[in-house]
């Protein structure tokens, strides 16, 4: 049996940015990072790949790689929680306890929840960026589609990065029109959403580029099946008007966002509230039942977009409350629900969205970040990938 001081679950950007923030803090913390992943990924980037636009193999590296030196890996999965007797049970059987434990796994892809979609993916013009595998995929039906219909989906579950299933959307019209293709393509938004987006200023701008690249949109429906031999999507509603009501949609080219929720040994778990998320403080990111478990990033309870901008300030208010809970303080750090979406509206174009917990605006630049801009677009394309690497994951921003 093995004990450390902090436990961190999850090594993904949650778990490794909040291990080297306390280890710059104090270099003698014991802390052990529970992950059975070989690889570490850049996600955000996957949106670019898709159309293009950046190397794949630019976003990975080993995990091992990323580990903070001072931290101890344990290469395994976790099966369950003990809060009780302060332990985390692996899927060896082996227990690991801990004095303060960080709950930070990420977000669980549910292919499986769409009849079809595993056995089409990659072929067919089926395709997604929500993995390494298929994401390049995702640019091979954009650059071989001449005419017909592409279509893209947006579950009916919180996702992470909300904006990314329609961020390709953009893209891709973009790469018709520069082709001439605009006319023969028509181009279909499918989302289990209620709107675009749900901060209006930035709506407004994303509802133009809409009308600009002839985007037809429909809301309140579930993908339920892709017949991708066929080229058939089957969709069933679940609005006040289209409750029940089923649409078989014929496709040339389907991008596919996998329905998304905590990983099943987190909704299985005491950790868990009735959605299935982590229970935590939206505040002080602390467990609501118990005080010496805290939780942060997608598979948290905080009710704001799941993005990596959103685990840049969460992971500080973290750092903070948990080594004032290990002093016997008082929580005085305070999280407000920041996050970002940058959205990609084009080559070369980007809305980028920074809001809190009330959808109200919250900019870092000054000047109007819902107009679409090329410096932004640099930012997230050069910028951001180099700062994830060299200043987030080492705890250093």
């Amino acid at each position: 049996m093995q004990h450390h001081q902090i436990v961190i679950v999850g090594g993904g950007n949650a778990g490794i940015s909040v291990a080297a923030q306390l280890l710059r803090r104090n270099k003698h913390l014991d802390i052990a990072i529970i992950d059975p992943a070989s690889e570490h990924y850049y996600q955000p980037a996957w949106t670019l790949v898709g159309a293009g636009a950046f190397d794949i193999y630019k976003t990975v590296r080993n995990e091992a790689s990323v580990i903070p030196k001072g931290a101890s890996w344990i290469q395994q999965r976790v099966e369950s929680f003990d809060p009780a007797n302060n332990a985390v049970i692996l899927k060896d059987k082996t227990t690991v306890r801990y004095d303060t434990l960080v709950v930070a796994p990420g977000i669980q892809l549910n292919w499986d929840d769409v009849k079809g979609l595993k056995e089409s993916l990659g072929k067919n013009g089926v395709c997604s960026n929500y993995s390494f595998q298929t994401a390049p995929y995702t640019f091979e039906c954009i650059k071989h589609l001449k005419s017909g219909k592409a279509i893209f989906h947006n579950p009916h579950t919180p996702v992470k990065c909300g904006g990314a299933p329609h961020k390709i959307m953009y893209l891709a019209a973009d790469y018709f029109r520069r082709h001439g293709l605009l006319d023969t393509i028509k181009i279909e938004y499918w989302s289990g959403g209620t709107k675009l987006f749900g901060v209006p200023k930035y709506e407004k701008t994303l509802l133009k580029v809409v009308e600009k690249d002839h985007i037809d949109l429909h809301f309140f429906v579930k993908l339920t099946e892709i017949d991708g031999e066929n080229k058939k999507a089957r969709f069933v509603g679940f609005g006040e008007e289209n409750k029940g009501e089923e649409y078989v949609v014929d496709f040339d080219m389907i991008h596919v966002t996998p329905p998304q929720s905590a990983p099943d040994f987190i909704r299985q778990s005491v950790l868990a509230n009735e959605a299935g998320w982590v229970d935590v403080d939206k505040y002080t990111l602390q467990h609501t039942r118990y005080a010496n478990i805290f939780s942060l990033g997608d598979a948290s309870s905080l009710p704001t977009s799941k993005t990596g901008a959103a685990i840049r300030k969460q992971a500080p208010v973290l750092v903070k409350n948990l080594l004032a809970f290990m002093e016997g303080k008082p929580l005085e750090a305070s999280y407000n629900g920041y996050t970002s979406c940058p959205v990609v509206t084009g080559y070369g174009k980007l809305v980028l969205a920074e809001f809190d917990y009330s959808n109200k605006p919250v900019e870092t630049f000054p000047f109007d970040q819902s107009k679409e801009r090329w410096s932004m677009y640099q930012l997230k394309r050069r910028v951001l990938p180099w700062l994830y690497w060299h200043k987030i994951l080492p705890g250093k921003m």
